[in-house]
């Protein structure tokens, strides 16, 4: 018997502290610990009230305890919970049908998470070249300050070097290049890449859009050369730009596409979506998951893109993030020493600080928390907002007035 089981320990006291004593130090969280939710408010132990403008990093785009995804999950978890890979399921094969009928993709397949669909969309980039070139097209492309995932392949070619430090020798053949530099592609993108990764907005770089043109170019290179186009959607699909995916506001169809945080609004779910001919390259037993499509999270995730791709809710999208830029907008205009621009897409949008606060992005995170606010950081010279996609009118003018009260209080400090 295991000394240290504790039949108490459900009933213990826990506090952020306790984060400090049993978790592995990947995470400094906030002091404060959530509790509950709904919508977009969110409350921690003590009581207080949060606005949340975070959505779990663009997750929760339908707000915390949606009551159709609550209904549906529920109504699941009374019929069936999971499978092994021997067999399939009813709740998979919806969504898959559903999410090929929604994009350009032919198939589709489920894992857990971003960095999952990510490793099985380079590894079926990979193999296909190796299949149809031979070994030596083998090279993959992605751009400096991007993001794709933290298994050691990934977070090789995510393109922060903060986050391969110490964990060397990574994957070879990868290189980056400056993200939205057309010159840069040309030069890099030969005969021997296999791959091009790219994320139609950069999130964790910074929230920087896309260039058209660079993405059609990207596009125009990969068709030359035979190397596939990855869209990365992880953190701008799911409507998050108005669009059901990015790459339907661009234009640009990618070969592979890869999904997940919106997808299950926290459920924890990834896909990658890609044609009849790429697809027949991961035959059975080259590539799989445990947990993948398991009908908890299909179910979910059904309900989620239902819900999330209606003309009426995508233009509410679109209407929001005209409302809250105008309303970072403000800020800048009335906080010019504080903040310089916005950018960004839909609802995933970054205020750049001014040179005079280059760094203090956290800083601001911190003060807009303290008066119940909560917002991202992208870097440490950009504040992201990436509020539930729900998200009203008048919540987004009470997180203008909040980040003023914060600013206001670091300007006088």
């Amino acid at each position: 018997m295991n000394a240290k089981l504790d039949s108490t320990v459900t009933a213990r006291p826990v506090t952020r502290e306790t984060f400090d004593q049993v978790l592995v130090p990947t995470y400094a969280p906030a002091a404060m610990v959530p509790v509950r939710g709904s919508g977009l408010d969110l409350w921690d132990q003590t009581g207080k009230h949060y606005l949340d403008f975070t959505s779990g990093i663009a997750v929760n785009s339908l707000g915390h305890c949606h009551p159709a995804l609550v209904d549906v999950l529920t109504k699941q978890i009374n019929n069936l919970w999971h499978l092994g890979n021997g067999y399939t399921n009813e709740p998979v094969l919806r969504l898959a049908l559903a999410l090929t009928e929604a994009t350009f993709a032919d198939r589709a397949f489920f894992c857990n998470s971003g960095a999952e669909a990510n490793e099985a969309a380079l590894k079926l980039a990979r193999k296909y070249a190796h299949t149809k070139f031979g070994a030596h097209k083998s090279r993959i492309i992605s751009c400096f300050s991007s993001f794709h995932g933290r298994t050691l392949f990934t977070v090789s070619v995510g393109g922060q070097a903060k986050y391969t430090e110490g964990f060397e020798p990574l994957p070879p053949s990868i290189d980056h290049i400056a993200y939205n530099d057309i010159e840069a592609a040309r030069a890099a993108i030969g005969d021997d890449v296999c791959a091009v990764i790219v994320e139609p907005v950069q999130g964790e770089g910074g929230v920087v859009p896309g260039n058209p043109e660079f993405l059609k170019e990207l596009r125009a290179l990969c068709d030359k050369t035979g190397a596939l186009l990855i869209f990365d959607e992880v953190q701008s699909g799911m409507g998050r730009t108005g669009a059901l995916f990015a790459y339907m506001g661009y234009g640009v169809t990618p070969d592979i596409l890869t999904a997940a945080k919106a997808l299950g609004n926290g459920y924890p779910i990834g896909a990658m979506l890609t044609t009849n001919e790429l697809a027949q390259t991961l035959a059975v037993g080259t590539h799989g998951t445990t947990y993948g499509g398991n009908p908890l999270a299909a179910t979910v995730a059904l309900t989620v893109l239902e819900t999330i791709n209606t003309p009426a809710f995508l233009a509410r999208v679109k209407e929001a993030s005209v409302n809250t830029i105008a309303m970072l907008q403000g800020l800048i205009t009335d906080y010019p020493q504080v903040f310089s621009i916005v950018r960004g897409s839909g609802l995933l949008l970054g205020l750049v600080v001014s040179d005079a606060y280059k760094g203090r992005a956290k800083d601001i995170q911190k003060a807009a928390e303290a008066q119940g606010l909560m917002v991202l950081i992208a870097g440490m010279d950009v504040v992201r907002l990436a509020p539930a996609l729900i998200v009203s009118d008048e919540q987004i003018a009470e997180a203008g007035r909040l980040l003023r009260v914060a600013i206001d209080g670091m300007l006088k400090a």
